[in-house]
């Protein structure tokens, strides 16, 4: 097969790793920046463009697009699609897992577990707001917040009135959730393909600090999961439409709470961690289930 990665550096570990267990299996991986693709929308041939030259050939093509880039790095996606090109993860289905409050609607909907989430507008509701999540202390997230960024602990409810009247004034959008105490700093990763955990981590958050994101100074180790932290993780991945994603889990009193689905979940804290060959899973999929021009949209809601 003729794989296209779209990642903006080719010098990453996961774009590096999927790249060599494309190439151990005997395919022609291609790293493309996807901010340097460009389209021709034709009715009936719609083209996509490359540097001055024409993107064609493609069997499958692998998302690896930051937080940053969602809008054009999906459109560039949804032309490939448009050209009967296997993605590993359908654009619709990246916008559904970068949008956080949106992601969140559609994981209540059916019945995953997750914290109290409260999303308000008006900063006269901004006590109700608290109230219902359970009041302080309450944990802030900036809509558009990647790798523990723009993610507020507020111990108190003035700190989090506070908090929330910084974020009105920048007219950013957030979410106000409940504070899983219980957890103490750590959160477990489950690596999702093709609706099976292939494996999964701990993340505990350093001294002092409550994100546990390895960005932030976390560490990652290998841990057992429950039954019923496995199937709530493969639950999340199917509700938002993604073959692969690495879904963030919280362990709370009343059990597992998603806290997060990633699209493009990195490979080297997992693989570290676990000893597991991420990438030649990630691979072996594509391989099983390509068609040329397939999707994979049915029953998608939302």
């Amino acid at each position: 097969m003729k794989i296209a990665i779209l990642s903006r550096n080719p010098k990453l570990y996961s774009t590096r790793r999927l790249v060599e267990a494309s190439t151990a299996h005997g395919h022609d991986a291609r790293v493309i920046d996807p901010l340097r693709c460009y389209m021709n929308i034709a009715t009936g041939k719609p083209e996509m463009h490359y540097k001055g030259a024409r993107l064609e050939g493609f069997d499958a093509v692998i998302p690896r697009i930051g937080a940053s880039i969602t809008f054009y790095g999906t459109a560039v996606v949804r032309q490939f699609e448009m050209m009967g090109v296997y993605p590993l993860n359908e654009s619709q289905a990246i916008h559904r897992s970068r949008d956080k409050l949106r992601s969140m609607q559609l994981l209540s909907r059916e019945d995953i577990g997750m914290p109290a989430t409260g999303f308000a507008h008006s900063p006269d509701d901004t006590r109700d707001l608290l109230q219902l999540v359970g009041g302080a202390p309450v944990v802030l997230k900036l809509l558009e917040g990647t790798q523990g960024i723009g993610v507020v602990l507020a111990e108190t409810r003035k700190a989090a009135e506070s908090v929330i009247e910084a974020f009105r004034g920048l007219h950013a959008h957030f979410l106000v959730q409940t504070f899983v105490k219980e957890a103490d700093g750590a959160d477990i990763r489950c690596f999702v393909i093709g609706g099976k955990v292939v494996a999964a981590m701990k993340r505990q958050a350093k001294e002092g600090e409550f994100r546990s994101n390895l960005h932030r100074g976390g560490h990652a180790e290998l841990v057992r999961i429950t039954a019923r932290e496995r199937a709530t993780a493969v639950q999340a991945a199917r509700v938002l439409g993604l073959n692969v994603s690495g879904v963030d889990l919280l362990r709370s009193n009343e059990g597992p709470v998603v806290m997060e689905v990633n699209s493009s979940p990195g490979l080297e804290g997992i693989e570290r961690a676990t000893g597991k060959d991420v990438a030649r899973l990630i691979i072996e999929f594509i391989e099983k289930h390509h068609r040329p021009g397939k999707t994979r949209t049915k029953g998608r809601r939302g």
